[in-house]
């Protein structure tokens, strides 16, 4: 029986397995779907499709640089336990080698590691270690010379959280300061001019409201706010707050004297913004057990 692409497809929606074992699942069964279904199951590749609801928060971000472009992806996984797999550290090494070719997660995932799309590499992984994994995000960077800094580092490169601090000439000690302040402070963008407007302006109607609150006249009101913003700016930009090195300096100071502009900057931390079913530890050992 001759094998579709669009047979090849649906087996692959309903089982989550890779293309190249779905087509040869099909073809070991003669088209045969359902016994196709159970070929993928006995060799433990369906494994994926039931793994697929379940939250992945945990994992690794990597960061990778090849001369002035900087990559930085995140790869979670289910339980904290994968982020100490020597397989899930090599996959999520070699997404990263990947990831410098393209530049945001869609070509990421689509793109060529060892013939096959990242996308199905992963699930395979999926498949092999019986969690459910997924590359998440990625963000980019470029300067004259790039500076990475990856905080709890699980191995070379990785760990829970991944910096890059880009540069408009060469200082990797003080890029490596910066990348560390960035870890710490969390620092909502470069500059002023990068902040999203919604952003600001929710922030400014908070602060008018707190200093109507105080009684004093309007136009004492304005003068708080222009001094309550310009201490705002200096939280949340980069370039505005105090360095952590030097806190008599800001970012911006400490940069000039370092002989360098600090071109843009990438933070990521694992499992940031996702929504986290809390578990107790019993609940969680007993989950990995049961697969």
């Amino acid at each position: 029986m001759a094998i579709t692409a669009a047979m090849v497809k649906e087996l692959r929606d309903s089982t989550g397995a890779g293309m190249m074992d779905a087509k040869k699942a099909l073809v070991e069964t003669d088209g045969a779907m359902e016994a196709a279904v159970d070929w993928l199951r006995t060799k433990g590749l369906a494994k994926a499709a039931k793994k697929s609801g379940r939250t992945a928060a945990e994992g690794l971000v990597v960061v990778a640089v090849s001369g002035g472009k900087g990559v930085a992806v995140e790869v979670n996984s289910e339980t904290d336990f994968v982020s100490k797999n020597a397989d899930f550290q090599a996959m999520v090494a070699s997404i990263a080698t990947v990831a410098l070719t393209v530049n945001d997660v869609d070509a990421l995932n689509a793109a060529e590691l060892n013939g096959k799309p990242v996308s199905e590499v992963v699930q395979d992984k999926v498949a092999t270690i019986g969690e459910n994994m997924n590359v998440r995000r990625m963000s980019v960077v470029e300067g004259a010379s790039v500076v990475s800094y990856v905080h709890n580092a699980a191995a070379p490169n990785m760990g829970s959280i991944g910096v890059l601090v880009a540069l408009s000439g060469e200082n990797e000690a003080f890029g490596k300061q910066v990348a560390m302040h960035v870890a710490a402070a969390s620092p909502a963008s470069l500059g002023e001019a990068d902040l999203d407007p919604a952003f600001v302006a929710r922030e400014k109607a908070i602060l008018v409201e707190q200093a109507r609150e105080s009684g004093k006249p309007e136009q004492v009101i304005e003068k708080m706010i222009v001094g309550r913003m310009a201490k705002f700016m200096g939280e949340v930009t980069l370039l505005g707050q105090s360095f952590v090195v030097n806190p008599d300096l800001t970012v911006e100071a400490a940069a000039k004297e370092a002989g360098v502009e600090i071109l843009g900057f990438v933070r990521l931390a694992v499992g940031e913004g996702i929504e986290k079913v809390e578990e107790d530890f019993a609940a969680e050992v007993m989950k990995t057990v049961k697969g």
